[in-house]
C-alpha cells in the first residue's frame, strides 16, 4: 500500500512538473506601454503641466508617503499582465507598496471590481535601489481574458502604487500628454480604492512606472519608436492618444491585427549623442542620449521585433552636433541593436522640417543644411532596413516649413513653433508607416 501511495505522489509530482514546464515554455510577455525614464524630477519637458507645488513641495525631498494612480494605454491587452517601476535616477532606495492595477472609468476611478494587487517576488512591498528598477510578478486580469475583446481596444489602465516615507528625487517621464493622478504628502497607501477622493492632483507626467507587459501568444512581437520630442508627441492632442506612433499603432492593427504591440520610448529633448554625461546631479532635460538609453529602452524590453527611429534634430539644433558625429552614433546604436537582438529590423525616418522654427535656433540656415545632409545619409548609408519618409509627408514644398495644417499647436493652441508638427501632421506620419515594412521577415 505505502509503495502504491508513493507511486501515486510520484507521478502527481512528475504531472505537476510537467505542465509547470509546459506552462514556462509558452509564457510569452511582451511590452504593451513604455515611457523612457529620466529625470529626476522636474527636470524634463512636460507639456500643460498643472501645478505641483501642493503635490510635490519640496523636488529634493520627492514624493512622501504618498500614492500615486497612473493612467496608461496598454497596446494590446493580455490575461496576465506585469509592470517595472524604475529608480534610475534617484539618489537613495526607494521603497513602494500597496500597487495594484485595474481598469479606469474617468478620472482617477476605477471600474469598480477590475482593481488587482501587484506583488514583487510574491511580496507586497520592494525596496528599489538607486540606478535600479524591480519587475512585478504576473498579475491576471480577468476582464482581458479575451484579449482579442473589441471592448478592450483603448482601454486605459490605471498602475496605483504607494512611495513608502521620502523617496528623494523622483525618476519620472515628464511630457506624458496623459492625465495622471497623484495623493496628498503623508496621504498613505490608497492603490487598493476604487474612488477617486484619495487622488486630488493631477499631473500630465508619469513618475516611477517605465513599462508595463502584457502576455500574448509567443508569435506576438513588440515594436518600439525611439526619438526625441516629435516622437513623445509635443503639439499632439493631450489625453488623445494621436502621436504618430499611437497612429501607426492603429494602422498596423487594422491591417494585421494584434500581431504587433507598439511601444513609445521618445523623450522631448533627446539627443543621438549628446549629453556627453547624464546623471541625477549632472541631469539635462532632453534625458540621457539615445546611446546611453539603448540598452534599457529598447534592448532589455521583452519581445522586440522592429525599432522605428526618428531623432537628430535635437543634436544640431540645441547642440550644434556635427553631422558626421552624428551620423557615427546612429551607426553605433544600429550595430549594437543588431549584435544584441539577432534578425531585429531597423526601420530609420528622415527629420522633418525646422525651417523658420521660433523655437530657439532650429530654424536657421545652417540647421536646415545639417538636416538636409543627415536626410541623405539615412537614404543612402545602407544600414538599414527601411526607410520612413516623415520630410516628404510633411513638408511643405513651396516653403520648406512644415505644411501650413501641421503647425498649429494641438495640445496649448496657437501657432505651433513650426518644429514640432501637430495632431494632422502626425496622423500623416504615423499613416507612411507601412505594416509592409514591419512585417517583412
Amino acid at each position: 500500500m505505502r509503495t502504491k501511495t508513493v507511486a501515486v505522489l510520484g507521478l502527481l509530482a512528475l504531472a505537476s512538473f510537467c505542465a509547470g514546464n509546459a506552462r514556462a515554455a509558452v509564457e510569452n510577455f511582451v511590452a504593451a506601454w513604455t515611457a523612457s525614464a529620466h529625470g529626476p524630477y522636474p527636470i524634463g519637458n512636460a507639456t500643460a503641466q498643472p501645478e505641483l507645488k501642493f503635490a510635490f513641495p519640496d523636488a529634493a525631498r520627492g514624493a512622501s508617503d504618498q500614492s500615486f494612480r497612473l493612467i496608461v494605454r496598454p497596446d494590446i491587452w493580455g490575461p496576465r499582465a506585469r509592470i517595472r517601476l524604475s529608480n534610475a535616477y534617484g539618489t537613495r532606495p526607494v521603497t513602494f507598496d500597496g500597487a495594484f492595477m485595474g481598469l479606469q472609468t474617468s478620472g482617477s476611478a476605477l471600474l469598480p471590481g477590475t482593481n488587482r494587487a501587484v506583488t514583487f517576488s510574491g511580496k507586497a512591498r520592494v525596496t528599489v535601489d538607486p540606478g535600479k528598477s524591480v519587475l512585478s510578478d504576473p498579475v491576471t486580469l480577468p476582464f482581458a481574458r479575451n484579449a482579442q475583446d473589441p471592448m478592450l481596444t483603448g482601454r486605459r489602465l490605471a498602475v496605483s502604487f504607494h512611495v513608502v516615507g521620502d523617496s528623494g528625487p523622483m525618476t519620472w517621464h515628464a511630457k506624458g500628454l496623459t492625465t495622471s493622478y497623484i495623493g496628498p504628502p503623508n496621504g498613505g497607501a490608497h492603490g487598493g480604492e476604487e474612488g477617486e477622493t484619495a487622488y486630488p492632483f493631477s499631473t500630465t507626467s508619469w513618475y516611477f512606472l517605465d513599462e508595463v507587459q502584457m502576455e500574448a501568444p509567443v508569435t506576438t512581437k513588440t515594436v518600439v519608436a525611439f526619438g526625441d520630442s516629435i516622437t513623445d508627441g509635443t503639439a499632439s492632442t493631450l489625453n488623445g492618444d494621436d502621436r504618430w506612433p499611437d497612429v501607426m499603432a492603429r494602422h498596423l492593427h487594422a491591417t494585421l491585427g494584434n500581431r504587433f504591440a507598439v511601444v513609445n520610448e521618445g523623450i522631448g529633448g533627446n539627443m543621438v549623442i549628446g549629453p556627453a554625461e547624464y546623471t541625477p546631479a549632472k541631469p539635462f532635460s532632453g534625458g540621457p542620449s539615445a546611446v546611453d538609453r539603448l540598452e534599457r529602452d529598447v534592448i532589455s524590453l521583452p519581445g522586440v521585433a522592429t525599432v522605428v527611429w526618428l531623432e537628430g534634430i535635437n543634436d544640431f539644433g540645441n547642440a550644434g552636433a556635427k553631422v558626421e558625429d552624428v551620423e557615427a552614433g546612429v551607426r553605433d546604436i544600429v550595430k549594437r541593436l543588431r549584435a544584441r537582438i539577432p534578425g531585429v529590423r531597423v526601420l530609420m525616418a528622415t527629420l522633418t522640417s525646422a525651417v523658420h522654427s521660433t523655437n530657439g535656433d532650429y530654424g536657421v540656415a545652417a540647421v536646415e543644411a545639417k538636416r538636409l545632409a543627415y536626410n541623405e545619409f539615412i537614404k543612402t548609408s545602407g544600414i538599414f532596413d527601411g526607410i520612413v519618409d516623415f520630410d516628404a509627408v510633411t513638408r511643405d514644398a513651396k516653403t520648406g516649413e512644415l505644411r501650413p495644417e501641421f503647425q498649429p499647436n494641438s495640445t496649448t493652441g496657437g501657432p505651433g513653433d513650426l518644429l514640432h508638427p501637430n495632431r494632422a501632421g502626425y496622423a500623416a506620419m504615423g499613416m507612411a508607416v507601412d505594416p509592409k515594412m514591419i512585417a517583412a521577415k
